[in-house]
């Protein structure tokens, strides 16, 4: 039902409605739910560490390789997803600034053409009218925490962009320095194994060797030339997916040139706070669907109750009847307009009692993804730390196999030993060193991984205005 007073006329009674319903309306609201999560007060496992990162450092400039820097800072630049969200975060921010315009007085200019029914005469109407929503009943706070939540979400889908195409550049970096280091090792072993080949055939032309021993000779030589394949795929895989990050169609020449892993010197952790982890664009996201949630909420709780307007026009009509034309004025009005739902079959509540459950849905989202983000960073948080234990046995094993390649050319050189014996040793030795290699590898990639666990940023990021109202701070 609406209702609508005449041209400055408004009665008592619906002026006392009108002010009991402004009154009613500040009282309904949709509270925030409780987003404060438990978070541990310290991690089970810890990283010894003997440096921690400058304050607002980028974690990836830990790894000691320009290139590397360099690479993440073109690809912060041109990569096509960031370019995508950050495009939807200006037009999230262009909707933002009139998010609350319909709660706002409007102003239209209008003109009609009606006809008189026994078609005697047609008038020309033309006028202003403006109608202002008063936003009663929670409304007004619905939209407002609406555009905020759009927002937050966008904000979110930027950092998100950032942190997942960082840590993406720095996977694939180290994934192709880590595979060229491999087809360099086994190259060497290669050619080895094919000096043994050699070395055994001519055993065998002196009788001094079986023909299985050949034979397998040739079979490990085959072996070797064989597992330098996967090292030159996995080169040829990393270098066209790091393309792609920067926005390229081809990997650029000079990344297929071998050159140093990146190696993390020591873990730049000595104390990671456990309430860094609502900076990590996944929570921030669920923070801003819990608010946009709760904003749908209270709009759906708002269309239980009268929706209250001021709306006024003034409009000028002229009349056409029988080639006369007449000017009768113009006419003002000015007054609430009040619309009224009596009866739906329960619609209304329907919806709100939906638009209720999905807001307890986005808050166990959100506890999720901060239980998720704990059992991440605990587990990136062990794995660093058996990839220490793993770099040190392995260094211990190619320091070994190098005393023990040098013994034998020492043996050799005084006649003890054989060319096989020290083709044999130095096999050993290389694929100590590429066991080595991995580790150093692994530990890059955990710590890639532990970074983005962490949200991307291990100084920490201020919070936004609207995701402290999400999160109940």
């Amino acid at each position: 039902m609406r209702c609508e007073s005449g041209p400055l006329r408004l009665t008592g009674g619906i002026g006392a409605g009108a002010l009991l319903w402004v009154v009613l309306g500040g009282c309904v609201s949709t509270p925030m739910p409780d987003l404060q999560v438990p978070l541990p007060s310290q991690w089970l496992h810890t990283i010894a560490a003997s440096a921690a990162p400058r304050p607002g450092s980028p974690w990836w400039r830990n790894l000691g390789d320009s290139q590397l820097d360099a690479l993440i800072e073109r690809a912060l630049a041109e990569n096509l997803d960031i370019g995508q969200a950050t495009a939807r975060l200006r037009a999230a921010r262009e909707l933002g600034r009139t998010a609350d315009s319909e709660l706002r007085p409007d102003l239209h200019f209008r003109t009609s053409n009606p006809i008189d029914p026994d078609a005697s005469a047609s008038y020309l109407v033309a006028g202003f009218d403006s109608v202002w929503e008063l936003g009663l009943f929670g409304r007004g706070k619905a939209v407002h925490r609406m555009a905020r939540a759009q927002l937050d979400i966008a904000s979110a889908d930027v950092g998100d962009a950032k942190v997942s195409v960082a840590a993406e550049v720095a996977r694939q970096w180290i994934l192709m320095r880590a595979a060229q280091q491999r087809l360099v090792v086994l190259e060497q072993i290669s050619e080895r194994r094919a000096l043994q080949a050699q070395l055994m055939a001519e055993r065998r032309r002196l009788m001094l060797a079986s023909p299985q021993d050949a034979a397998q000779a040739d079979a490990a030589a085959a072996q070797a030339r064989m597992a330098a394949t996967d090292p030159r795929e996995a080169e040829a895989t990393s270098a066209q997916a790091l393309a792609l990050l920067l926005g390229q169609a081809e990997p650029d020449p000079a990344w297929r040139q071998p050159g140093a892993l990146p190696h993390l010197n020591a873990p730049p952790f000595v104390s990671i706070p456990a309430d860094l982890l609502r900076q990590r664009p996944d929570i921030r996201r669920a923070q801003a669907a819990v608010l946009n949630a709760a904003g749908e909420l209270g709009e759906a709780k708002a269309d239980r109750f009268p929706s209250v307007a001021i709306g006024g026009s003034v409009v000028r009509s002229t009349s056409e009847a029988e080639r006369i034309s007449t000017d009768t004025g113009s006419i003002g009005s000015l007054g609430p307009l009040i619309d009224i739902p009596l009866f739906d079959w329960g619609l209304r509540r329907a919806k709100a009692m939906a638009k209720g459950e999905l807001l307890t849905a986005s808050v166990v989202a959100y506890r999720k993804s901060v239980m998720v983000a704990v059992s991440e960073v605990e587990s990136g948080l062990v794995a660093m730390e058996e990839d220490q234990s793993r770099e040190t046995q392995a260094n211990l094993a190619l320091r070994a196999l190098d005393d023990a390649a040098s013994d034998v050319e020492t043996r050799k050189r005084l006649g003890l030993a054989s060319g096989l014996d020290v083709a044999g040793s130095k096999v050993e030795r290389d694929q100590a060193s590429i066991e080595l290699d991995n580790a150093i590898a692994h530990e890059a990639l955990d710590y890639v991984a532990l970074c983005k666990a962490l949200g991307g940023d291990s100084g920490g990021v201020a919070v936004a205005p609207a995701q402290k109202e999400a999160a109940g701070w």
